[in-house]
């Protein structure tokens, strides 16, 4: 594999241009991943589950005290659903994919945020950074490769000339 930066862009020894039906994969498997963390925000099992996550948050914190714990994650759940709905609807609209596409974005970069601002995330057992705990700290992680899914359905739904170029 050849990878050296070239310009804005990164060179790599897969196809970049052609179809890009595969890009369906992501879309898809964003959407079932929405919906169905989304629904669990309806649960007190996943509301106090990830309020540790929330309570600890510079950006989140605000919702437990607005709205208690399973309020903020029934807020959390409505932000998730509708970013299925408009990825799903991003399959036949692609202003709305590309809507889609930046929310879900933004939800993995706040997430993957979590990973500086929540207490457990490293295994200090282990010897602190760059181990990272099992339960907390792996699960975040797996963010990482959705940020970079959402980010490649939002380039492919940009108008021509707001995407970075392919060769």
């Amino acid at each position: 594999m050849h990878i050296a930066v070239q310009g804005a862009g990164f060179s790599v020894a897969e196809r970049t241009s052609g179809p890009r039906t595969h890009l369906a994969l992501l879309r898809w498997s964003l959407v079932v991943i929405f919906l169905w963390f989304g629904g669990m925000k309806f649960t007190a099992y996943e509301a106090h589950g990830i309020a540790p996550l929330i309570a600890h948050s510079p950006i989140m914190g605000w919702l437990h005290a607005a709205f208690g714990i399973e309020g903020a994650a029934r807020v959390v759940g409505v932000l998730e659903l509708s970013t299925a709905a408009m990825l799903t609807l991003g399959a036949f609209v692609r202003p709305l994919s590309a809507l889609g596409a930046a929310m879900s974005a933004a939800t993995y970069l706040i997430t993957l945020s979590f990973m500086v601002t929540t207490p457990g995330v490293t295994a200090a057992a282990a010897g602190g950074f760059p181990a990272i705990s099992g339960d907390v700290g792996q699960f975040l992680l797996k963010d990482l490769v959705l940020l970079a899914a959402s980010l490649c359905l939002l380039v492919a739904s940009l108008p021509a000339g707001w995407a970075p170029a392919s060769k």
